[in-house]
């Protein structure tokens, strides 16, 4: 039945899952040699014990036929690097163990184990005599081990202690190190029956417990026994005492659970919290049962004490009968402010919607509002009518609402005997509660403070514990990842395990990994060390210096040279490795050199080539690419050279093997350049004037595409930034920048067309047209005439300039407002003397600047002003 089970798709399917082995072939010869080997009618099912040896196995039947198929190095076998150099271990620094396939639960075992000390000396100084091999070679032999770690380890150092009789485990070291013994108690016919078993691991239910003390006494008692005196009857139930606890103790943590109306696994994720230090003697110990039994009928009683006062708590912290209830000493204090609020005799339902829709009432009503008449003709204080106190609303000149409504609920009305009676009872009420909430909570915090003192006092906490390691599961039922934190007890701190990375952690990222409830991860096994016995924790010294041994020192003599052996090995490996390393690097580089000059090469011909194009009204070739810029100008050689290794060194471009290459050539070029090769001033002026370059293009670009949308007065404010930065270009040399002629021309058609808009404003001697006038000629007309003439100004520009003097000079004689007049005073006087003041150009909004961009633009633009249609930019 189970080789049919073996066989079957869906297990096949599982030990994929599980190994993470994907050959069919590799899964079915680790099978048939599992199947030789284990003893399966001792098992119920193929459990994960099975699944454990199974991956063993299959691991090892995947290297033996991988090592048939061809042999390799060390280092082929891993898919980073692939230097021996990398396997050096720093000194005094922990190493991890490398995962080969869902194994991150071994190396999490295996390390919390080996940092312990006294159990790395045990292992390693393993030896057995050459009888008792003999006689392994007849009986099960050593590699018939069971499914658990401490199970193997115990058979063979069962050997080892005493090879004539395997019932005899009193010498086994792994007994002494791991296994413990518990009493259990019940009762059979009135009569208390007990018998000791051993255990190693010791399971714990996490579901129903916030600690691990709570955890422990679930454990030790099933059903309720009360045996406070050997007269008394106990009732049905079983108690567990430890009676032998061994130097290492380990909890095993049962976070999983079978979900049957989902037919899964599923975890627990529930937080459970563990101490650093745990004393095993305060309510565990079978020679402590006495005290135990007492101080458990004292716990049993101060606990139903904790919970009728936190129920009463409770009833006063949530109070009311509804659903939502309420703090009762906040409701007497919301009720009393209520009652004491002042009371109005207006009703909130009387206010109108719209308070300020009252306007002020005609003449014949007056003598009813007028505030004069607000009282008695007879000056009596009788109270008035609505309508006589009602007041009136003067926008303007009163602030205060038309009608005086509290902010808050109150009473319609209250006598001063119904006020002081209701305050006075509220008061005394709340103060009553107050007082009860406080002796409550005072009661709380005694009763908490003597369940934890409950086992605390120094004659129970003679036998501690110290956490060692704690192995933690992220993930869930199916799945996930395993680590482990380790003590480190010879630095005093904690090291986090996982696969290969060893990293130095805290206490505070244990707890946050292993107490569970806020992510996936959670502790399932902790390992305690007594921490009254330090050979455990003591490290190998010398017998006569008495100085502690370290790295191959601390080795037995025969692992010590096999240590020797294997290293001596592994530097001629190392060396193999670099000589044949560096000829394959200086073979690949001769062969990367060539690449990279060649395509160091063809960019420069290409970009060359490209300088030497004819420059037309549509197409610019300096656009294309900066160095082509740099050609035209003639740059110098150590300029254009590093920009081109600049552009090959940008990560960007390295979309492929090929690319990467030049890419990592390019920059160790660049950190070739010394200081005095290059001067970075001069490097990075010829890129800003570049920048300049493409900025100019970009604002002529922009007042073209705004001119021929009628958008005169933007288009001005381009045209004469371009024109303004051009300038200072074109003194540098006369490819730095653009035809100058374009846009002055351009500049010229928008300020005359802008001045007779202008113009055409101020004439209406309309008050906000003649406003507008006088915003275009200040901010943009005037400032764009001074630049004008301070440049090396055309005939064309100055005739612009008269003309515009002209037009407003004639409006001198004209017949216009005083007002109008006025402001063509103040601004005249500018436009006719364009010396006399600092010129400030806005600045215009940021244009697109990217070469790709510009060029095609330029087409479009060019191609709209010939055929003097609006322009289009695709």
């Amino acid at each position: 039945m189970f080789a049919c089970l073996f066989q079957s798709q869906t297990l096949f399917n599982q030990l994929r899952e599980i190994t993470g082995i994907q050959d069919l072939q590799v899964l079915q010869s680790a099978l048939n040699v599992c199947l030789v080997q284990q003893h399966l009618s001792m098992y119920s099912g193929v459990d994960c014990l099975t699944y454990s040896c199974f991956y063993s196995r299959a691991l090892e039947v995947s290297a033996e036929e991988n090592a048939a198929c061809m042999k390799r190095k060390r280092c082929e076998g891993s898919g980073e690097s692939c230097s021996p150099a990398d396997w050096i271990r720093q000194e005094d620094c922990p190493v991890g163990i490398r995962n080969v396939g869902n194994t991150c639960w071994f190396s999490a075992v295996i390390q919390s184990l080996f940092h312990l000390p006294v159990f790395r000396r045990l292992v390693l100084n393993y030896c057995l005599s050459e009888r008792v091999l003999e006689k392994c070679k007849s009986h099960s032999d050593v590699s018939e081990f069971t499914h658990k770690l401490l199970d193997w380890l115990e058979d063979a150092f069962q050997l080892a202690a005493n090879g004539n009789n395997p019932e005899d485990k009193q010498n086994n070291p792994m007994v002494q190190l791991f296994y413990g013994t518990f009493v259990a108690e019940r009762l059979h016919e009135e009569k208390i029956v007990s018998n000791i078993e051993q255990f190693g691991q010791y399971p714990l239910q996490v579901n129903g417990f916030n600690n691990l003390d709570e955890c422990l006494e679930g454990a030790m008692v099933e059903g309720e026994i009360e045996l406070l005196h050997s007269d008394q009857t106990m009732s049905s139930g079983q108690e567990r005492w430890f009676s032998k606890l061994p130097p290492v103790l380990t909890f095993e943590l049962s976070r999983f659970e079978f979900n049957q109306s989902l037919g899964r696994p599923e975890k627990i994720h529930k937080k459970l919290e563990f101490p650093q230090v745990i004393y095993m003697d305060s309510r565990y110990l079978h020679k402590n049962v006495d005290q135990t039994h007492g101080r458990r009928g004292g716990v049993k009683r101060l606990k139903d004490q904790l919970t009728v006062l936190q129920q009463k708590l409770e009833g006063y912290k949530n109070y009311g009968s509804g659903p939502t209830k309420y703090p009762l000493a906040d409701m007497l204090q919301y009720v009393l402010e209520f009652a004491t609020t002042k009371p109005t005799n207006v009703s909130p339902a009387s206010v109108p919607m719209n308070p300020a829709a009252h306007t002020e009432p005609s003449s014949s009503d007056s003598s009813q509002i007028e505030p004069d008449d607000a009282g008695s003709s007879d000056g009596s204080d009788c109270p008035q009518t609505a309508t006589q106190r009602t007041p009136i609303h003067k926008p303007f000149t009163q602030c205060r609402p038309p009608i005086e409504v509290p902010l808050q609920p109150a009473p319609h009305s209250v006598t001063e005997e119904e006020l002081y009676f209701v305050r006075s009872c509220l008061q005394r009420w709340r103060a009553e509660v107050e007082n009860t909430i406080n002796e409550l909570k005072a009661s709380i915090d005694k009763v908490s403070q003597a369940l934890e003192g409950m086992y605390s006092d120094n004659s129970l906490c003679q036998v501690p514990y110290r956490l060692h390691a704690v192995l933690v599961h992220e993930g869930q039922a199916s799945a996930g990842h395993y680590w482990a934190y380790i003590y480190d007890h010879a630095n005093k701190r904690w090291l986090k395990y996982n696969d290969v990375m060893v990293t130095e952690s805290t206490w505070e990222e244990l707890v946050r990994d292993s107490y569970g409830g806020m992510t996936n991860a959670s502790a399932y096994c902790l390992m305690y060390i007594n921490d009254k016995l330090p050979y455990l924790i003591a490290e190998d010294t010398d017998n006569e210096t008495g100085q502690v041994l370290k790295g191959m020192d601390s080795l037995p003599s025969i692992l010590r040279r096999y240590v020797r052996e294997d290293n001596r090995w592994f530097q001629q490996e190392l060396r193999e490795w670099e000589e044949q390393f560096c000829q394959a690097q200086r073979e690949e580089a001769q062969v990367q050199t060539h690449t990279e000059k060649a395509a160091f090469h063809e960019e420069y011909s290409r970009l060359y080539e490209l300088s030497q194009e004819e420059t037309t009204p549509q197409q610019d070739p300096r656009l294309q690419h900066v160095l082509v810029y740099f050609f035209q100008n003639q740059a110098p050689n150590r300029v254009i050279e590093r920009t081109l290794l600049e552009q090959f060194a940008d990560r960007n471009l390295s979309f492929d093997d090929r690319a990467i290459s030049i890419m990592r050539e390019a920059r160790s070029k660049i950190r070739l350049i010394k200081p005095e090769d290059m001067d970075m001033d001069e490097y990075l002026q010829w890129h800003d004037d570049y920048s300049m370059f493409k900025t100019v293009f970009a604002y002529l670009l922009a007042g073209l595409e705004l001119y021929q949308n009628g958008k005169i007065r933007e288009a001005l404010n381009y045209l004469a930034h371009a024109h303004q930065d051009n300038s200072v270009l074109l003194r540098k040399g006369e490819k730095k920048g653009v035809d100058q002629s374009l846009i002055a021309l351009y500049r010229r058609k928008c300020l005359k067309e802008l001045n007779e808009n202008a113009a055409t404003l101020f004439k209406s001697q309309d008050e906000n047209d003649v406003a507008e006038a006088v915003t275009i000629m200040n901010e943009c007309i005037i400032p764009c005439m001074h630049l004008m003439v301070r440049d090396s100004v055309s005939q064309e520009d100055l005739d612009v300039i008269e003309l515009i003097r002209s037009c407003w000079c004639s409006y001198l004689g004209q017949d216009m407002d005083d007002s109008v007049q006025e402001k063509l005073s103040e601004f005249l006087p500018r436009v006719l003397d364009c010396s006399a003041e600092m010129v400030v150009l806005k600045e215009p909004p940021k244009v697109r600047n990217s070469p790709h961009d510009l060029c095609s633009r330029l087409t479009a633009v060019m191609k709209s002003i010939h055929s003097t249609s609006v322009v289009t930019v695709k």
